[in-house]
């Protein structure tokens, strides 16, 4: 078995010396308190970008970065922030938009999408169909190229930018060039291989997925929708080229791998997995530096699938 990579280890270690309580011992409006205090801690200082700005689309609070090099009409992404539907939001993700919008020399606008339990599946869907309407309708006042908008996202986030894709390839929401899904949720079984072997001691838990899964799905058939588990939906076919980053101490490997294996199998990807990190790890840069090598392979590798 492949160990954990020294600085993965290093924040595990931090991050039990806070013993904070789990988030599955909390309640929803405290748990956000709580991830709010302390993402800031594992973050290097934000970038610098050309330009960024807040708006309204739709009801949703947006924040768009201009990233450093970015021409006129140049490729955007619709960044979806992770936190299990229920935490998280723009600012938590803050540094990775600005290190993507930079690095891509891009436009990256990222939304307030409502979590749950407040707002349940599928809200969140509509929220994001809504914000990357608003995208594509206002590509020219934004200074980006429509026919080079992806979607991407992290965990939770990932989620929803897969679900993006495929409702983009049967006509539900406008379509999209590629999609960069970091470590993402894409089945609600939560019995693979990896919630076995990596459900305690490597950060996210599988008591913690539980928890979210619980607030976010509304009945047991939720957990069988592909819009909530896209590794359900019957064929692949069609859907925009990936990038894929995965961390293989992560509870949600295995169902991640899964993903990608049939994005290769039945359209386009690129995967990529470090092997000795663990779930959110791009959202630790100022603990593990491994997330600023893959932020930065993630828009290479965009660049490249979607010219």
């Amino acid at each position: 078995m492949i160990r954990l990579d020294a600085s993965a280890a290093n924040a595990l270690e931090r991050i039990a010396a806070m013993n904070a309580p789990s988030i599955a011992d909390l309640t929803p409006r405290a748990a956000r308190l709580q991830f709010d205090a302390g993402y800031g801690a594992s973050q290097l200082k934000q970038e610098d970008v050309a330009h960024t700005a807040e708006d309204n689309w739709g009801g949703l609070r947006v924040r768009i970065w201009r990233g450093h090099g970015a021409e006129p009409n140049c490729r955007a992404l619709l960044y979806l922030h992770g936190g299990g539907w229920v935490i998280g939001g723009i600012g938590s993700h803050e540094d990775i938009c600005q290190r993507i919008a930079n690095r891509a020399g891009a436009v990256v606008v990222s939304p307030e999408y409502r979590l749950a339990p407040e707002t349940p599946f599928p809200g969140a869907i509509g929220d994001c169909v809504t914000v990357l309407s608003h995208l594509r309708r206002n590509a020219a006042a934004l200074d980006v190229d429509p026919a080079r908008i992806a979607v991407g996202g992290d965990s939770a986030g990932g989620n929803l930018a897969a679900v993006l894709a495929l409702l983009a390839r049967d006509g539900e929401a406008p379509d999209i060039a590629a999609q960069l899904l970091i470590y993402p949720n894409t089945d609600q079984a939560q019995n693979s291989e990896s919630f076995q072997r990596f459900g305690e001691g490597c950060g996210l838990t599988a008591r913690e997925m539980a928890w979210f899964r619980g607030h976010y799905l509304r009945t047991e058939a939720d957990r069988h929708d592909w819009r909530a588990a896209p590794l359900n939906v019957a064929s692949l076919n069609g859907v925009a080229p990936a990038a894929v980053i995965l961390a293989g101490h992560d509870v949600l490997y295995s169902e991640g791998a899964a993903y990608a294996a049939r994005l290769t199998d039945e359209g386009r990807a690129a995967v990529r997995c470090w092997p000795g990190q663990i779930h959110g790890f791009l959202s630790m840069s100022a603990l593990i530096p491994e997330a600023v090598e893959a932020a930065h392979w993630l828009c290479d590798t965009w660049l490249d699938i979607a010219p």
